[in-house]
């Protein structure tokens, strides 16, 4: 039974779905820009029936509060408060897009506590032409039209520093890519496999959103990786 939670963080309070094996390993889940943590009850519970799963609404998506400021590093230091708040040691965590650009940032500043971590179409980030937001900022979403400014600000110039720290992650990796007509570039997925030291690359031909449009394949590339 998922149970749908809040948890109060020195910036913000953070909504999340909890379910799973209450004496399971801990796995995180992080969604993509716009989504939420329900994103990912497509591929639940058979993505990881012997874990204790997480999957949070990240700062300025679905029931987690508005901030003042949004980064990818802001997201980054709430997933570490909330493994503080609740007590998680040692993690698997799994992040699509957006969420896997946090996920990666949480693997180089705490390697020592994630074991399996899973990237979801989310590439080495280099420099590319600025883009805007779909939508008009006056359009009622379950996001904050702040955040998707800030967010795709940083996909456009992302810190050089990002890329370079895929080298200091510890964790065995899962690198997931779309193919088909992803908007991702594929070679730069590919990138992101080299640059991460334990990193295997699986190709799923459905576009960027690998979970939703082939939740099988996922499940079948993805549950023996975090089983393992």
């Amino acid at each position: 039974m998922t149970k749908v939670r809040t948890v109060e963080l020195p910036e913000v309070v953070l909504a999340y779905r909890e379910s799973g094996r209450p004496d399971g390993p801990p796995l995180v889940l992080l969604h993509a820009l716009g989504e939420r943590a329900a994103d990912w009850d497509v591929v639940l519970p058979d993505l990881a029936p012997g874990h204790h799963v997480y999957a949070l609404d990240l700062r300025g998506h679905g029931d987690s509060g508005r901030t003042a400021g949004y980064s990818l590093e802001a997201m980054r230091d709430d997933v570490l408060a909330f493994l503080d708040a609740l007590g998680l040691g040692r993690i698997d965590l799994v992040g699509h897009s957006m969420g896997g650009a946090v996920a990666y940032l949480v693997a180089q500043a705490v390697p020592e506590r994630i074991d399996r971590l899973v990237l979801e179409e989310i590439p080495a980030l280099h420099p590319r032409p600025a883009s805007g937001p779909a939508g008009g900022t006056e359009e009622p979403a379950h996001f904050d039209w702040a955040m998707v400014r800030a967010v795709k600000a940083q996909f456009d110039t992302p810190d050089p520093a990002w890329r370079e720290g895929l080298a200091r992650i510890t964790a065995r990796t899962l690198a997931v890519a779309g193919a088909g007509d992803s908007h991702v570039p594929q070679e730069r997925i590919a990138e992101l496999a080299r640059l991460i030291p334990d990193c295997r690359l699986v190709t799923i031909e459905a576009g960027h959103l690998v979970h939703s449009a082939r939740p099988g394949e996922f499940v079948a590339a993805v549950a023996p990786f975090l089983a393992t």
